[in-house]
């Protein structure tokens, strides 16, 4: 177990390597590995485990009756998913969780990290707080891509979500997470329709982009180099 990978996580943030191995001694895990394409999580399913990425990513999607595929998240290394459906007992999965990789991951129980451990350990109680935290920043994710896809146009939508991309970044050239097709389901556009739009704002001058790499240019010149 990469104990120092772990103290780099949200997770386990503020504990100290040597206190995660007593932790985890607490907690119990399962520790996994997911070919591409793999189910991690199922919808349908009720877990009472979450998960932690240590390496690769998953993909968070949910599937409508008729098929259409819509992207809420992909989650790479040291980040977690299903705890929100981990904490609500008896709430049936809506999503499905995937490996897009070869990833590695780790289980916790929901119930046994919720519940102080007879020694009352502070890294317990750090690790409960963290948990909170992530919770809450799964909220405001969730609430942006609300915000993202509230446009009626393809255009409105790309410009949300670069916008916000670039914020964050606090650079107009980054990398975003999804490829194309990622990209299309999470802004719940269709992918043809959204390559022509980039190519149509590429052609304008409003940004430049190579696979999921892009340049955001607020002057519109003719042409600049990504």
């Amino acid at each position: 177990m990469n104990f120092l990978l772990l103290a780099n996580t949200e997770l386990f943030s503020g504990i100290e390597a040597g206190e995660i191995k007593k932790a985890l001694e607490c907690l119990g895990f399962e520790q996994r590995r997911f070919a591409k394409g793999e189910t991690v999580f199922r919808a349908g399913k009720i877990v009472q485990s979450f998960a932690l990425v240590l390496s690769g990513s998953v993909i968070i999607e949910n599937t409508d009756f008729w098929g259409n595929t819509s992207v809420l998240d992909k989650i790479g290394a040291g980040q977690t998913c299903a705890e929100s459906y981990a904490f609500a007992e008896n709430e049936a999965l809506m999503v499905d969780v995937t490996a897009t990789e070869q990833s590695e991951v780790l289980f916790f129980n929901a119930k046994r990290v919720m519940t102080v451990c007879s020694r009352a350990c502070s890294c317990h109680n750090r690790l409960i707080r963290n948990l909170f935290f992530i919770v809450a920043q799964k909220n405001l994710h969730l609430s942006r891509r609300i915000f993202h896809t509230s446009s009626k146009s393809i255009r409105g939508r790309l410009m949300s979500y670069l916008s916000h991309r670039a914020a964050q970044c606090g650079c107009g050239t980054f990398l975003i997470p999804f490829n194309r097709q990622e990209l299309a389901d999470y802004l719940s556009v269709d992918r043809s329709a959204l390559s022509n739009e980039l190519s149509k704002m590429q052609k304008e001058g409003l940004l430049a982009t190579e696979k999921n790499r892009f340049c955001l240019n607020t002057e519109k010149s003719e042409s600049f180099i990504l």
